[in-house]
This record gives structure tokens, sequence and C-alpha cells, in this order.
């Protein structure tokens, strides 16, 4: 059996974190004032995004779909594929970006232009996702789901080919791929994980998983730097380690 030797401490999460948990931490940035030719620069910024969407939709780009459906009533209840096939012109275009910031048409964004502002704070990071690869798309969605118990946030494309699970605040990606990027038994010899996530009760998910017949890799262990981990093997062979942290970081 192989040993997983990434230590997952206390606070760290190879994995997705809350963002708003985190921004909540944040001092508020300092703002510089707006000025009339910094607000014009901003309506035209907002234009070059318009016509971005037009683009990008003209090209088959499979999440402007989903933009779509939410933002113009004519293309709700249409699949990906006859969004992008319909016609899509830059005044609609442009209504889609001024519902996305919040404006009830183009006319009142422009009427009310959003104020930009100058952030002067550091720079912060939110969150980082994992991106696991999957040759079977659907099979993919059905194990996290069924069997570890993740919800499907979205998934795009037709059929799909990309997607994001979560459950609590951990979450990754799934991508389809034709074949496998990995070579033989590389991550078996390597130990090469595919995400890790910290739980508060490494225990009780293990015998849960257990209970839902869900292949190991590696069975519970209490590692040497204080961790409770397990390492699950998905249907395509990643692995996914889970584990709670120690209650004091290891030391050296």
């Amino acid at each position: 059996m192989a040993t997983f030797a990434a230590p997952l401490s206390p606070g760290c999460r190879t994995g997705s974190v809350n963002p708003s948990a985190t921004e909540a931490h944040l001092e508020s940035p300092e703002r510089a004032m707006p000025t009339r030719s910094s607000i014009m620069d901003e309506l035209e910024n907002l234009r070059k995004r318009a016509k971005h969407l037009v683009r990008q939709h003209r090209a088959g780009v499979y999440p402007v779909a989903a933009r779509l459906r939410v933002a113009l009533p004519r293309f709700a209840g249409l699949t990906d594929r006859e969004v992008l096939a319909a016609r899509f012109a830059l005044h609609e275009a442009q209504e889609v970006v001024a519902s996305e910031l919040g404006f009830t048409s183009w006319s009142d964004l422009k009427e009310n232009p959003p104020m930009p502002v100058t952030d002067t704070s550091a720079l912060q990071l939110h969150r980082a996702s994992a991106q696991v690869f999957v040759t079977d798309f659907a099979r993919a969605l059905t194990f996290y789901r069924t069997l570890l118990g993740f919800d499907i946030v979205f998934t795009y494309g037709e059929p799909p080919f990309y997607g994001e699970v979560r459950r609590g605040d951990a979450s990754f990606n799934l991508r389809h791929v034709d074949e496998s990027p990995f070579v033989g038994d590389v991550r078996e010899r390597e130990q090469l994980l595919s995400a890790g996530i910290a739980t508060t009760n490494a225990k009780a998910l293990f015998l849960e998983f257990q209970a839902a017949g869900v292949e190991f890799q590696e069975p519970l262990q209490l590692k040497p730097w204080g961790a409770n981990e397990f390492v699950v093997r998905d249907p395509d062979g990643n692995l996914i380690l889970f584990g709670t942290p120690p209650a004091q970081p290891p030391q050296g």
C-alpha cells in the first residue's frame, strides 16, 4: 500500500475555499473618487465587453449559452446548441452586460453608469479549484453525486463536458478528456493526488463512503504528522484525499 506523504495542515485545503468566508476577513479597500473621464472609459470598456460576448457566441463558446438564458427571456428553455445557433445581436449583448451588473436595461446603465473605482488595497487570492480529468463525464457525475454526496453546481456543453461539484465548502471541476493524461499506473507509483479535501471528521466520512461502496486507494490512517487521512479512487483512477488536519501544525 502506498503512503501519501502530503499532510493537511490546519486551514490548508487543496480544494475550494468559500469565497464569502474569505472576503469577510478582508479589510475595506481604499478607493479613489471617479472622474468624468474615468466614467466614460468605464462605459467604453462595457461596450467592448458586449462586443466580446458577441464574438464568443459566434465562436460557439458553451458558457455563453447559460448567460444568455439567464439574461434574455427569448433564450429561456433552449439548449446550449440552440442558443449558440440563434441570432445574437450587439444590442442584445449590451442588455446581457447591463443585466449582469444589476441594471434593468442598457439604457438604464448609460443613464446611471456604474462608478469605476480604483482599488489600492493589497492583492488578494480568494480560491483555488482542482481540475479532475474524466473519460466518462456522466459516470463521473453519478459517482461524485451518488457515492460521495457532492452536489452538481453546473455542467456545460451538449453533451456536457465540463462542470463543478461541491460538498460543503469544498468544490472542484470535472473535465472530460478522450484519453487519460496519466500513463499506466503512474498515479499509484508516484502518489499523484488529483485533489485534497479537509474535513472536520475523517473517520465519519470514511465510514459513510465505505457503506456506499466507494473504492479506496488508501484506508483511513493516522499519519505521523497527526492528520487522519484516506484516499478515494474514482472510476477514472483519480485519487482524492480526504483528511482531518492535526490539532496542532506539524513542527519543523
